[in-house]
């Protein structure tokens, strides 16, 4: 079974939550090109608002990354799971699973926020995990996902 996992941490604080600074936050990308990634890893991106956004990539190890794969024969079952943080936005109900056919992809997003201890201020953080399955191209995540789970809940 071939499956292609990416996932994209972006993380910011109240510096990035209006004018300029929400703009470039706002414009990260939702999906880059994968390169090879070894069988049972992830393509890993990292932004945060500490070095302007720019994209880190990196490679996780499945068991790293927020998803449950599931092999149903002839389609993937994936379900996103959910960080249990202080203060995160409500979501009253979580989506079933997707189940993808070959050659689909979908694009599953949460957001979070929480305090710093000691600090008082709120910090936020959105994944993104986009999981293909099938053979695809390097550029699959840079095209509209089969199936769009948006999970992200108010942040004040």
């Amino acid at each position: 079974m071939e499956i292609t996992v990416q996932w994209i941490r972006t993380s910011w604080t109240k510096l990035s939550r209006g004018g300029d600074a929400a703009a470039r936050r706002n414009a990260v990308p939702t999906g880059f090109p994968v390169s090879q990634v070894p069988p049972s890893f992830a393509h890993f991106v990292e932004m945060s608002e500490w070095d302007g956004f720019v994209p880190h990539e990196s490679v996780k190890d499945l068991g790293e990354v927020g998803v449950t794969l599931d092999d149903e024969g002839d389609r993937l079952r994936v379900l996103a799971g959910e960080e249990r943080v202080y203060g995160m936005p409500s979501r009253s109900r979580r989506p079933p699973a997707v189940r993808l056919s070959q050659g689909q992809w979908v694009r599953w997003q949460l957001n979070y926020r929480f305090s710093g201890i000691g600090h008082g201020d709120w910090s936020y953080w959105l994944d993104t995990f986009n999981v293909a399955f099938g053979p695809v191209e390097p550029d699959v995540f840079l095209s509209e996902p089969t199936v769009l789970v948006d999970e992200c809940g108010p942040v004040r």
